[in-house]
């Protein structure tokens, strides 16, 4: 499924933090890791309080040091550094990841706001927005070191549409390429936490609104038990969990409770800021989970809606 991952490094020791989680997906998937570096046009002296690389053979002798404390035996690390000072960092590495036929960009979701900030106003949000190549968010540690990685169990969100569809297939290829197994949720809210289109009419047929919602639940137990149906026979270790509230919440404390290492997560990857963040799911996961967060972008039709 993966064969060659792209991840971008600026230098910064809160970049490296990806690292870990981009080698076991590597050698679990037999996958190449391509390590990039962008030089950026006018860039500031120092990035996350580090130096930042601004000089080709800097930002090549760093690549190369990086590949050596990477490269394994099953494993192969290449390196690329863009030498055309760019002003567009994201545009670069979403041109790098066609270019390269790179299925996955690996970046860490760091941001002096936090991950709010990473994903709105910086180059992921941007990445997420307008390819469409998978993207992997590793959070860092604390004190930004990067820590060993492993999955042993993925949350994936269903809402019983197209929309959360796309996640489905490449989280099975996960799960059969990692050992791991997989936990699909879905969320029905209540009376109390309908989205704000809604709310007006559970506001107005409380007692409607609430028969219709234990419908909705009925309806999402149905349609997880036959995913979880056909994830068993293509022996993938699966259960299913039907949760009420807040959307974005819930999703969190599934996860919590399931002990994941990996949320899957369709996304419609909106171009516009507020766009993304409005009512959006998404985003909410983004800025609370602890563990990496991959985004898969809805195309075609589906984007759309």
């Amino acid at each position: 499924m993966f064969k060659r991952l792209l991840v971008p490094l600026d230098g910064s020791r809160l970049a490296e933090a990806v690292l870990p989680a981009a080698l076991f997906f590597a050698e679990k998937f037999g996958a190449t890791i391509l390590l990039f570096h962008a030089i950026e046009h006018a860039a500031r002296d120092t990035i996350h309080g580090e130096r930042h690389l601004a000089d080709p053979a800097e930002a090549e002798a760093y690549l190369s040091e990086i590949a050596a404390r990477l490269t394994r035996p099953t494993t192969t690390v290449t390196k690329h550094v863009h030498t055309v000072q760019q002003a567009n960092v994201a545009r670069t590495i979403i041109e790098h990841a066609a270019e390269h036929q790179a299925d996955l960009v690996v970046l860490c979701a760091h941001g002096r706001g936090g991950w709010r900030d990473m994903i709105v106003g910086n180059i992921a949000q941007q990445v997420v927005s307008r390819g469409a190549t998978p993207v992997l968010f590793v959070r860092p540690t604390e004190d930004g070191r990067a820590t060993q990685y492993a999955c042993h169990r993925i949350l994936l969100p269903l809402d019983g549409t197209p929309h959360h569809e796309p996640a489905l297939p490449i989280a099975v290829e996960i799960a059969r390429g990692c050992g791991a197994e997989m936990r699909v949720v879905s969320v029905v809210p209540t009376v109390s936490t309908l989205s704000a289109e809604r709310a007006g009419a559970g506001m107005l047929l409380p007692t409607t609104m609430a028969e219709i919602l234990e419908l909705a639940q009925r309806g999402a137990v149905e349609y997880l038990q036959g995913v979880a149906r056909k994830l068993s026979a293509a022996g993938v270790p699966v259960t299913a969990e039907v949760a009420r509230g807040d959307i974005a919440p819930a999703i969190l404390a599934a996860a919590k409770r399931a002990d994941v290492d990996l949320y899957v997560l369709a996304t419609h990857g909106r171009t516009t800021m507020d766009a993304f963040w409005s009512g959006s799911v998404t985003p909410k996961v983004l800025s609370q989970a602890t563990v990496p967060v991959l985004l898969v972008r809805v195309m075609g039709e589906e984007a759309k809606r």
